[in-house]
């Protein structure tokens, strides 16, 4: 048989006269398959098909670290791999080519190890200063009362510290230790404040129940100022006991609540009913008042006194009246009896001798004085003194002026 003249397909092998198979390469020859006594055309078209197949797995590798989607080693791995199977394959076609193309993802390789390498290490520094701020966090809440938030945080400074990368041992070790310690602390403080809480909440219970059972007591008492008292003390020991445990509480205070609410509501009753036998009696006072204010200006004194007793029996007699009338009627009383108080101490003062005789001795002593300082006067005129007569004159206007007031007090006192 004799050999077969290479077309476009068979330019990197060819097919001797006893059915061997050869691919050419840089290295030279060398065989890759038997075909004996079959068309070399089908041989050939295997062989080539064979090469297409490792292109396509050389391209896809290609793809694949182009995407970065592999690790440095396993890539290198992927490359190792393909390329044994490139340089021993039993394929004809451009072997030389594949084998250039493996070799020239060393260097894309080894770029994308260097990347990773600063990208972990960038990542390893963030990771660093996260979780130092984890730690310092941590014991800032350690430090802290913050009960109900603080587990919460703590949570999620866990997770988070999780998903963060390790660090150098010794320097991961000592964060760790340090939020670790904090988280430690701030249960045991946290642990000891409930049951704390607890314990008062209990101590509570004890009291309200106590102040239930009084409320109770009181509820249909019918003495309204005492009992009023004794439960606004009630309210003020309530609010210092406080809270019971949560459904406890709930409990308690819609009971004694209630007990409140009874009282205060059978309260309001009477006082609704005192409202309106308050508002009858402040319609009769304000019928006295009319007749009381009707004496003034007072003109006779006794008649006016004799009224006003008269007034007083049937304004106490009347009873009491609504609270905020109260201000107001007793103001426009007192208001009459002021009057009639004053024109009593105008009575005294006109018909007490003492006062008449004190008056008209002022009178006559600044008579006298007047007449002597008109004769000085006239007499300083005489001489023509002139700045005698002013001085003596303005005396002599002062006293004028004492002596006619006193004439009115005296004239008042008739």
């Amino acid at each position: 048989m004799s050999e077969i003249p290479s077309n476009p397909a068979e330019a990197w092998g060819r097919i001797d006269d006893q059915g061997t198979v050869y691919v050419r390469t840089r290295e030279g020859e060398r065989v890759v398959g038997q075909w004996p006594d079959g068309d070399p055309a089908e041989a050939m078209a295997l062989f080539t098909r064979r090469y297409d197949g490792l292109a396509v797995e050389v391209e896809l590798l290609e793809k694949r670290i182009a995407s970065d989607s592999l690790s440095p080693d396993d890539a290198r791995r992927a490359v190792t791999q393909v390329r044994d199977a490139v340089e021993n394959a039993a394929a004809v076609g451009d072997l030389d080519a594949l084998i250039d193309r493996l070799d020239a993802l060393g260097p894309i390789i080894e770029t994308q190890r260097e990347r990773r390498k600063a990208q972990r290490a960038e990542r390893a520094a963030e990771a660093a200063v996260r979780k130092e701020e984890i730690a310092r966090t941590a014991e800032q809440i350690a430090a802290s009362d913050d009960w109900r938030n603080g587990a919460d945080r703590l949570r999620e400074m866990l997770e988070q510290w999780k998903s963060l990368p390790r660090l150098d041992k010794t320097v991961d070790d000592e964060l760790w230790h340090r939020f670790s310690t904090a988280r430690t602390a701030y249960t045991r403080r946290r642990k000891a404040h409930f049951a704390e809480q607890n314990e008062k909440r209990g101590q509570a219970q004890k009291v309200k129940e106590r102040l239930v059972v009084e409320a109770e007591a009181l509820a249909d008492s019918t003495d309204w100022g005492p009992t009023a008292g004794r439960f606004r003390d009630l309210m003020a020991q309530w609010k210092a006991a406080g809270p019971a445990p949560r459904g406890i509480d709930d409990r308690l205070w819609k009971k004694f609540r209630g007990a409140q609410d009874r009282f205060f509501g059978a309260r309001d009753e009477a006082n609704a009913a005192l409202d309106a036998e308050y508002a009858a009696n402040a319609e009769v006072k304000l019928q006295i008042l009319a007749e009381a204010e009707a004496l003034v200006p007072i003109k006779d004194l006794d008649a006016a006194r004799a009224a006003w007793r008269d007034i007083t029996d049937r304004w106490e007699a009347a009873g009491k009246v609504p609270r905020n009338q109260i201000k107001e009627l007793e103001g426009r009383l007192r208001a009459v009896e002021k009057a009639i108080s004053a024109a009593a101490d105008d009575e005294w003062r006109r018909s007490n001798p003492e006062t008449r005789a004190r008056v008209d001795d002022t009178v006559s002593k600044l008579e006298k004085a007047v007449a002597d300082l008109e004769a000085q006067v006239a007499a300083a005129r005489d001489v023509g003194n002139d700045r005698k007569v002013k001085e003596l004159q303005e005396s002599l206007e002062a006293r004028q002026a004492w002596l006619d007031q006193a004439r009115k007090s005296a004239q008042d006192l008739t």
